[in-house]
């Protein structure tokens, strides 16, 4: 059976010189997508700017048939989220698919971090989101149709030692993407996160040998299919790990209801409170927020807790 198809659409992908945006662009092009490689090509911190990394990819696609070009503006100000979407606008005259890949890494502890490298690290991955975001939105909006896919990590999902602004970063995301859907639902446009983990310049420095096999290319499908027209799902996390795909999801207990509590009661309440079975989910589209707060109001015409 063939395989998804991207005719006619465009994409834009950040962070795409290397490992996964690598992945994502040369799977979207060769499957028909013509493709923004965006990339300043710095260094894992976020340092310096090189333009081989985003040519290079542009060059493999170019060979293979596809369509490319390359771009080097940075995510990190409005006024490069605005360049990088414009440049799919100037070259191509839409934007279909919107890919958040970059990224940078500063490790550090909480009793450590500096201002400056907390901020540098959400300029990349929140921030820079937004940027891309703000800029491609609107247009969608008016096509009518869009596809965003948005990059948190497991270290935002579940946190990560010497990671703190990395781990604020990615769950950011999370919300930001929580809100294009909503606000996306009645335009046509989904958006969804990946949380993938694959072994790239990012593990360097880490023992992989013992690791399964976990190349980009295990992620990238996933990513696809989000990315295309056929992708049924939006305001959703999937995982993407050596192999494996997964949702992951916000849930809650039933919990413990009251008219009035004290302290103790909360405390000797706890077991209730804490109890996870059969946990109740609130999907983000159509209306998670306010579902939310129509099941805490009906809780209070039960029987309360007793004393």
């Amino acid at each position: 059976m063939p395989d998804l198809r991207f005719d006619e659409r465009v994409a834009v992908i950040t962070g795409a010189g290397r490992g996964l945006g690598r992945a994502y662009a040369l799977l979207l092009a060769k499957h028909g997508a013509k493709v923004v490689v965006n990339d300043t090509g710095g260094s894992m911190q976020g340092d310096g700017i090189d333009s081989a990394p985003a040519e290079s990819v542009v060059r493999e696609i170019r060979e293979a048939g596809g369509e490319a070009i390359a771009c080097t503006e940075t995510v990190t100000t409005r006024s490069g989220g605005q360049a990088i979407i414009q440049a799919a606008l100037d070259h191509y005259g839409r934007i279909d698919i919107l890919i958040h890949n970059a990224g940078n890494v500063r490790p550090a502890s909480l009793l450590e971090i500096s201002e400056a490298d907390f901020d540098a690290v959400l300029d990349v991955h929140l921030r820079g989101a937004f940027h891309v975001v703000r800029s491609a939105f609107p247009v969608m909006c008016e096509a009518g149709y869009g596809r965003i896919v948005l990059t948190s990590s497991i270290g935002g999902v579940y946190g990560n030692q010497q990671q703190v602004s990395y781990a604020v970063a990615k769950m950011g995301v999370i919300g930001l993407s929580n809100v294009i859907a909503l606000e996306g639902a009645a335009r046509g446009i989904k958006c969804n996160v990946i949380v993938p983990a694959a072994v790239t310049r990012m593990a360097d420095g880490i023992d992989t040998s013992a690791y399964p096999p976990m190349g980009p290319e295990l992620v990238a499908p996933t990513v696809g299919w989000l990315a295309h027209d056929s992708c049924t799902i939006t305001g959703e996390i999937l995982i993407a790990l050596a192999g494996r795909v997964a949702k992951a999801f916000i849930a809650e207990t039933k919990g413990s209801y009251r008219p009035a509590w004290t302290m103790r009661q909360v405390g000797d309440d706890m077991p209730v409170i804490r109890h996870a079975d059969a946990p109740e989910t609130f999907p983000v589209v159509p209306n998670g927020f306010a579902d939310h707060i129509v099941y805490s109001f009906s809780r209070t015409t039960e029987a309360p807790a007793s004393k």
